[in-house]
């Protein structure tokens, strides 16, 4: 189960207007599940993309990045769940190509103008029969509501659909954002991580925009983690309809350019959030703050450490207050010159180090009850400097050995 994570209602779920959203059943793994998502979107729509570090980038995320990068024009996204197209060398790419043409011929634009999507098992082939088979439906079912159906259509191991949505006024116009994500496993912010889609009636420029997603992945997606590995198919995109009466925001140094970046900053944060509340087999949500440190780099570094520590992790998850742990994680951050005479750290309201010693009031009975409850907040300060961050990442769970052994089972 989901820490303290309710499935979106659909009610509360803003249309944004510009994007239409369609899902079927391709049965692209799993019979008798929605696992095939299509969005489309207004003329004149703007899109940009943020895409994973790992070498091994699967075939649809090479075909979005050569997209984005030929054309501003953007008509529509296709996302399929079950098999992630990776590892399927020139096969894999031949199958994003043929996805984006086949939604292209019923869009009636260029297949450049589509974004293909997977997300699943890795090193098998794409059913792209399937996909052709059901794209009628999923152009039958398009509405702006469907946002709740299309975060479902693409969970994979998910316990609950990940979707939020915000509105606000800017220069005296409404504006309305909207994002749906995916993702409990294989997360280590690299860029972003998982699959998210975020869309907003804002009327934006370009070049803004393409620097708009780059920090709300920085300071979002690329803030959270379950088991410190990186997806093939990390993706987060922004999408932007210019249907609202706002004006263009044609500059990073506008009053308005903050103003939405605040908003579309606190959807993606919740997104993130619910991914690692829904971490695979976790019963604890762990904030991680690092504070105190000479850069944001190194903030990071041991902010990262401790959230990726599988023995912090399974200590956690048995309230087990072998803090030594907590301890090993940040000297193996490989800070340079780090102090550790001028670290404390405190889980919840307890100080469990005090200026790089056992603090003097600490008891072991104290560290077990700051662990238990099911969301906990870790702080240290590197008494450094003044750089500060968050990381957001969950226990590890037995659970969590047992969703993977038998991912493919």
């Amino acid at each position: 189960m989901a820490v303290n994570l309710a499935p979106p209602n659909p009610a509360n779920l803003l249309p944004v207007r510009g994007v239409e959203l369609g899902v079927a059943q391709a049965g692209i793994r799993k019979q008798g599940r929605t696992d095939l998502m299509l969005m489309r979107f207004a003329p004149g729509s703007r899109v940009a993309g943020v895409f994973t570090q790992n070498s091994f980038a699967a075939a649809p995320v090479q075909i979005c990045r050569q997209h984005l990068a030929a054309t501003e024009s953007i008509r529509g996204l296709i996302v399929n769940a079950g098999n992630a197209n990776c590892g399927t060398g020139e096969a894999g790419l031949a199958a994003a190509n043929r996805t984006c043409a086949l939604v292209a011929a019923r869009m009636q634009c260029a297949p450049g103008n589509v974004l293909p999507f997977s997300t699943g098992v890795i090193l098998e082939n794409l059913p792209v029969e399937r996909i052709a088979a059901a794209l009628p439906a999923c152009f039958a079912s398009l509405s702006e509501g469907a946002w709740g159906a299309a975060a479902e259509a693409i969970m994979t191991t998910d316990t609950v659909a990940k979707a939020v949505s915000r509105s606000s006024t800017i220069g005296g116009q409404q504006i309305v954002v909207t994002g749906i994500a995916k993702g409990v496993g294989m997360l280590q912010p690299n860029m972003a991580t998982m699959l998210a889609f975020i869309a907003t009636d804002a009327v934006i420029a370009a070049a803004p925009l393409q620097t708009l997603v780059k920090e709300v992945a920085d300071e979002s997606f690329n803030r959270v983690t379950v088991d410190g590995d990186t997806s093939t198919n990390d993706s987060f995109v922004l999408i932007a309809t210019g249907q609202s009466r706002a004006s263009e925001i044609a500059s990073v140094k506008e009053v308005a350019y903050l103003q939405l970046r605040a908003t579309i900053m606190e959807v993606a944060i919740a997104l993130a959030q619910s991914i690692a509340r829904d971490g695979e087999g976790a019963t604890k949500f762990i904030t991680v703050e690092v504070g105190g440190a000479a850069t944001a780099d190194e903030a990071a570094r041991v902010a990262k450490a401790i959230a990726h520590s599988p023995l912090v992790k399974t200590a956690f998850f048995a309230s087990d207050p072998n803090l030594g742990r907590l301890i090993m994680a940040i000297g193996n951050a490989g800070v340079v010159g780090l102090d550790t005479s001028r670290i404390n750290i405190h889980i919840g309201s307890i100080k469990v180090l005090d200026r790089g010693g056992r603090a003097v009031t600490y008891t072991e009975e104290q560290g077990a009850l700051a662990m238990k409850p099911a969301e906990i907040t870790i702080r240290v300060d590197l008494g450094r400097g003044n750089a500060n961050t968050r990381v957001w990442t969950c226990d590890f769970s037995y659970d969590y050995v047992k969703i993977n052994a038998e991912y493919r089972t």
